[in-house]
């Protein structure tokens, strides 16, 4: 048994399309002002269609590994967290391990839509607690773009498509743990409010029954997952949340209390990108020198299923 887990890197990919407010007011009836007074966001990536969510997964994770120092084969299990996976197999995980040459991992695709990255982080997080993995690439990807009706201007100009991945290992011998204890759950019987569903599959949401969700129900819950790892929401250095909306982002940063940490606002440039959200933001925090090595941030998924996870990590 281990005593536990660390992110050792991060790294993140964006296609390279930006569609703008102003893209979009070309195509339904919205505008760059009506967009960012309701949902904050500026502009989105959208992805090619030659472009799979394994790819851009791949990138990521590649990025990644490099910033770890390691090499495929140093990896002995990939969690991809995607809800926009066209094919059901081989899974993204196992696509994504092929793209990388990553010779014999144990490879799993984990669908909690929005909340994904966070049940991925702790699921190998546990994994490496329990003696069952050593090195784990744990990536959050979504193609939005593939479920989403561009004529419905309540969620097209929400959506954008990326990925962001974290390397995470084993600590040493009396080394601290850096992924802090995980509190999760779920909300079953409003399952409803946040849906990828039909043939076709489309994505659809309840934005009025998420947003008070989120801004009434979470804010203690994401207090609780602070509690977790011994710590004050003061002590925290950021504050990642799942980007679905600048409107539900602040509000839910401003009740953890939070009051000295830097608060992720990916979703102004990136819009919402479901699983990849996150890490995702956390590269780019990492990457800009915002915080720094051991800083504890706060990592918080929720969204589809009404399902939530959170955890305290330490800065890699």
């Amino acid at each position: 048994m281990h005593q536990g887990s660390r992110i050792t890197a991060v790294g993140h990919y964006q296609p390279a399309r930006v569609l703008t407010n102003e893209d979009l007011a070309g195509m339904v009836d919205t505008s760059d002002e009506w967009i960012r007074s309701r949902v904050g966001i500026r502009s989105r990536r959208i992805a090619g269609p030659d472009e799979p969510v394994d790819e851009l997964a791949g990138h990521a994770a590649a990025k990644a590994l490099a910033a770890a120092g390691l090499t495929p084969a140093d990896v002995d299990l990939v969690l991809v967290a995607t809800s926009t996976a066209i094919d059901r197999s081989p899974n993204t995980a196992a696509r994504v391990a092929a793209r990388l040459g990553i010779p014999s991992p144990a490879a799993l695709d984990i669908n909690v839509v929005c909340a994904g990255f966070t049940h991925a982080l702790a699921t190998a997080d546990h994994a490496v607690r329990a003696g069952s993995a050593g090195r784990a690439l744990v990536i959050g990807a979504d193609k939005m773009s593939e479920v989403t009706d561009w004529t419905d201007r309540t969620t097209c100009v929400l959506v954008g498509d990326g990925a962001g991945a974290a390397v995470v290992e084993a600590c040493g011998p009396g080394e601290e743990a850096g992924v802090g204890p995980v509190l999760w759950g779920s909300v079953p019987e409003m399952g409803n409010a946040v849906r990828i569903e039909g043939t076709p599959p489309r994505f659809a949401q309840e934005g009025q029954s998420v947003y008070r969700w989120a801004t009434t129900r979470l804010p203690a819950i994401a207090r609780q997952a602070c509690e977790r790892s011994g710590l004050e929401p003061a002590d925290l250095a950021a504050v990642v949340l799942h980007q679905a909306n600048l409107r539900i982002i602040e509000p839910l940063a401003a009740k953890i209390g939070a009051v000295n940490a830097v608060v992720a606002r990916d979703v102004v440039e990136s819009g919402n990108t479901s699983a990849a959200s996150i890490p995702l933001a956390l590269s780019k925090l990492v990457e800009r020198g915002e915080i720094t090595t051991g800083d504890p941030v706060l990592l918080f998924g929720f969204g589809g299923n009404l399902s939530y996870a959170g955890q305290v990590v330490r800065c890699p």
